[in-house]
């Protein structure tokens, strides 16, 4: 039976079916579980949630000298919210990138931590938590709504620790923005978003030391790390809950349209179309982000590269889509203006991939620093134009990161 009750009354032994709450307002990635430690009640009391909803046929239910929320009073309590949100716009309205960092770095810091535990419950044999992950979709999906590359340019930095998980974070608001530029529905978007999540789950069948080990791997190592969409298949197959595109992306975002990819060496339209989104925003993320036997490449330096490689690697339609989704100058990327002063990125423009807004940091003519400036290239009055891309580790301005972000610390 489910009944609703205060975060106070919670005890172990209790099966928690749903917090009364945002899936960021609480500590954990399942909502549904039992509770066998009370540092996990504990966490609850801390956090926001002040109601939560147990299921007594699956755990222990309330001591009869306590009295749950009844069933006519949830229901109203329900419907009363019901109500409330039906009443209210969701907050899905765009704004500018230097408002969305901050509610952007949050989601992907909760978002990290829910895909560590998904992974390490996979590790263990335990089956994908269906809801759990369309609430992390859910929540990237509306970040990318309100602003595709504030949440994607920060899921870019990343440490060596945390970079499968990131990856994966990266990888889902990827696809969701890459879904919007192609016009596909809600649905579609949806499912894109959570094959992104998904991708690379065979990556928790890995063995750790394979999987992080900082330095080039051998044929041999390579052989078992390219066995990891087979086993994310087959453990999506086995939680039961899969739906079939995630299944697809899954097992083909390594195939490539010449069909030298792997692991069933598809050619052309023999791929998927989420397959192919999969593959380029896989490989984006990939060469963008630091590995430990390797520092990432500049975003537009890393646009360039793919471009070099799309006849064989990627759908070419797809490819320019991910293109005009990201920018060609995408968020961070370090530009050299006709002024001669260096500037990064912040935001992209709303009539020309050529001319987002940068902000101008650094003189080359004087060698210094100026007072950071904000200029919007699409500007009719603006005579500016990018001259260049350049090179971060020649400048090696180390706050780089937080010049475009505007947040300390923004480097995980």
């Amino acid at each position: 039976m489910l009944k609703r009750i205060r975060v106070e009354q919670l005890r172990v032994g209790m099966y928690l079916k749903e917090f009364c709450g945002s899936w960021m307002e609480h500590p954990f990635w399942r909502s549904s579980f039992v509770i066998t430690d009370a540092k996990d009640i504990d966490a609850i009391r801390a956090s926001s949630i002040k109601e939560v909803w147990i299921d007594s046929t699956k755990g222990m239910d309330l001591p009869t000298a306590e009295r749950a929320v009844s069933i006519a009073e949830a229901q109203a309590q329900v419907d009363a919210e019901l109500a409330s949100a039906a009443s209210q716009v969701r907050e899905i309205e765009r704004v500018p990138s230097s408002v969305e960092f901050a509610r952007a770095a949050k989601i992907v810091a909760r978002s990290r931590q829910a895909v560590k535990s998904m992974f390490e419950e996979a590790r263990m044999g335990r089956a994908i938590d269906a809801p759990g992950v369309q609430r992390i979709v859910e929540s990237i999906s509306d970040s990318v709504s309100r602003n595709p590359g504030a949440l994607i340019s920060l899921a870019r930095l990343k440490n060596a620790d945390d970079y499968t998980y990131m990856h994966s974070v990266a990888v889902c608001a990827l696809m969701t923005a890459l879904a919007r530029q192609l016009g596909l529905d809600d649905v579609q978007t949806r499912s894109a978003g959570i094959s992104g999540l998904l991708h690379d789950l065979g990556k928790a069948a890995m063995p750790i030391e394979v999987l992080n080990k900082p330095g080039k791997l051998t044929d041999e190592e390579f052989a078992i790390i390219k066995s990891h969409p087979r086993e994310g298949h087959r453990m999506l197959l086995e939680s039961g809950n899969a739906e079939s595109v995630a299944l697809d992306v899954v097992l083909h975002h390594h195939e490539k349209i010449d069909g030298s990819g792997y692991p069933e060496g598809l050619r052309g339209e023999e791929i998927s179309l989420f397959a192919k989104m999969g593959a380029v925003c896989d490989v984006y993320d990939a060469i963008t982000s630091n590995r430990p036997y390797k520092s990432g490449w500049d975003p537009a330096e890393s646009l360039r590269k793919m471009a070099e490689w799309s006849n064989g690697h990627f759908d070419p339609a797809i490819f320019q889509a991910f293109v005009k989704s990201i920018g060609i100058y995408p968020i961070g990327s370090l530009v050299l203006l006709s002024c001669g002063r260096l500037g990064v990125v912040i935001e992209q423009g709303g009539k020309s991939l050529l001319t987002p807004h940068v902000k101008v940091f650094f003189s080359t003519r004087a060698q210094v620093r100026i007072v950071p400036q904000v200029v919007d290239l699409a500007q009719p009055a603006c005579k500016l134009k990018i001259v260049s891309r350049e090179d971060p580790t020649k400048w090696n301005f180390p706050d780089l990161d937080e010049i475009w972000s505007g947040l300390a610390g923004v480097r995980n």
